[in-house]
């Protein structure tokens, strides 16, 4: 079983692929950079959150990497609504649906710790 770190870090490389996969057009270019800036940023907030000082600054960093997750499913949400690329077979979706439930329970997890 993959640690959350090495998950989020997999699924930031999915969405660093899928956005190549983006048409090479005004939608495709203004949805590519967003979703890269939130989709890698999951795993980024995951890694500092790991070498959190307190319990607070670990739910701090985990909570943005859950807000990140939440941006990251609207936006591939979006792509698939209009169909700028088949989300299909791709697992993505369904893999950021499992991390912000990752992410969501660790967070309750370390809130009952304090």
């Amino acid at each position: 079983m993959l640690t959350i770190p090495e998950r989020t870090f997999r699924f930031g490389v999915a969405i660093l692929k899928l956005s190549s996969d983006l048409p090479k057009n005004s939608q495709g270019f203004s949805i590519s950079n967003q979703i890269i800036r939130s989709g890698t940023s999951v795993g980024a907030n995951v890694e500092e959150a790991q070498n959190a000082g307190s319990k607070k600054e670990f739910i701090r960093g985990m909570t943005i990497s859950l807000k990140e997750a939440r941006e990251t499913l609207y936006w591939l949400r979006l792509i698939g609504e209009v169909n700028l690329i088949d989300l299909n077979n791709s697992g993505v979706m369904g893999e950021c649906i499992e991390i912000i439930k990752i992410l969501t329970s660790s967070i309750k997890n370390a809130k009952k710790k304090i």
